[in-house]
């Protein structure tokens, strides 16, 4: 609160994260760009985990996944910080303390998913495979879930997805669907981290749904467990993915920007024995090719085409714009 104190009225906003969250700040900036910074905002997300919420508020920003108050907004509440801070003496939480000072100035929460407080355990990829259709800002508690990408530590691991994020920041994480009709595949791409490969056409409404590959935080809570529909974990050939993971990613003639993704190992399934099915096991490679965007706007989407031909093993997408009312099912 110094530089309220000295009246810096150069600052637009004020933003408060852990030590242990990764921070996307060009996404940050984009995402905050959509607010007039003149007027009172509490920018954030709550957690994703239904006890947490419970516990503290559903309308609080989790300071560990981040928060943002415009400068009117900080300004405020510097003068009325004694009187809040003995008000909400009995609180040991910092979040909550804040939302509670907010309440009483009566500022709610503008909620933006980007902000990730993951309180969760174990292996996220099942949710990061599935972000939602907002600029991905931040990743809370990364010393406590599993490396996010297979076969290497979290420090390898956050490398990997910065290194993609130097390149196209905008686009890390979106998901994209599209499908193969020759071959009765739908493909789920979270950019520059994974690819499944589904023997099976799925809707889209299904696939915007986490694998719960994840534990959730509090494991003794009643259920639900999450504030996100997921879905279960299947050994049904026709329902379980083939999974790649993003490994390499490179410029190419024009604006055109690739990302491969492997295969970490075999799905260990038959075929599905769907009508018109080709199995996707001889796969090990995928290439998408992207136009290097820049800033992604929020709610955006691309769609992409498919290249498989029998008897490869790499398969290639490419992403395009969309037609006008264009339905991918």
């Amino acid at each position: 609160m110094e530089a309220l104190r000295q009246g810096d009225k150069d600052l637009r906003w004020y933003v408060k994260g852990d030590d242990d969250t990764v921070v996307m700040v060009d996404n940050l900036v984009e995402v905050l760009a959509k607010y007039d910074h003149t007027k009172p905002y509490y920018i954030g997300s709550n957690s994703g985990g239904v006890k947490s919420n419970f516990d503290f508020s559903f309308d609080m920003a989790f300071g560990g996944g981040g928060y943002a108050l415009s400068y009117p907004l900080a300004e405020a509440l510097a003068t009325k910080l004694d009187d809040c801070i003995e008000r909400y003496s009995y609180s040991t939480s910092e979040d909550f303390w804040l939302h509670s000072c907010l309440a009483d100035l009566g500022v709610a929460l503008t909620h933006d998913k980007g902000f990730h407080q993951i309180d969760l355990h174990n292996d996220i990829s099942g949710l990061l495979s599935a972000h939602p259709r907002t600029p991905f800002v931040s990743l809370h508690h990364i010393d406590t879930i599993d490396p996010i990408f297979p076969s290497m530590n979290r420090s390898e691991s956050i490398n990997r997805l910065m290194k993609a994020a130097k390149a196209d920041q905008s686009r890390l994480l979106q998901q994209t669907i599209c499908y193969h009709r020759q071959s009765n595949w739908s493909l789920s791409i979270s950019w520059s981290y994974s690819t499944y490969i589904y023997e099976n056409i799925i809707p889209q409404s299904i696939l915007w749904r986490p694998l719960e590959t994840f534990r959730p935080w509090h494991s003794n809570s009643r259920q639900p467990f999450y504030m996100f529909n997921i879905r279960w974990p299947s050994n049904n050939p026709c329902e379980a993915p083939h999974l790649f993971f993003f490994d390499s990613i490179e410029h190419i003639e024009g604006d055109q920007i690739v990302t491969t993704y492997v295969r970490t190992s075999p799905r260990g399934l038959p075929a599905c024995s769907s009508t018109g099915n080709h199995s996707a096991d001889p796969i090990t490679r995928i290439k998408v090719f992207s136009p290097a965007s820049t800033l992604l706007e929020a709610g955006g989407r691309d769609c992409c085409d498919i290249v498989y031909r029998v008897g490869e093993n790499v398969t290639e997408v490419t992403y395009r714009a969309c037609m006008k009312d264009e339905v991918i099912a």
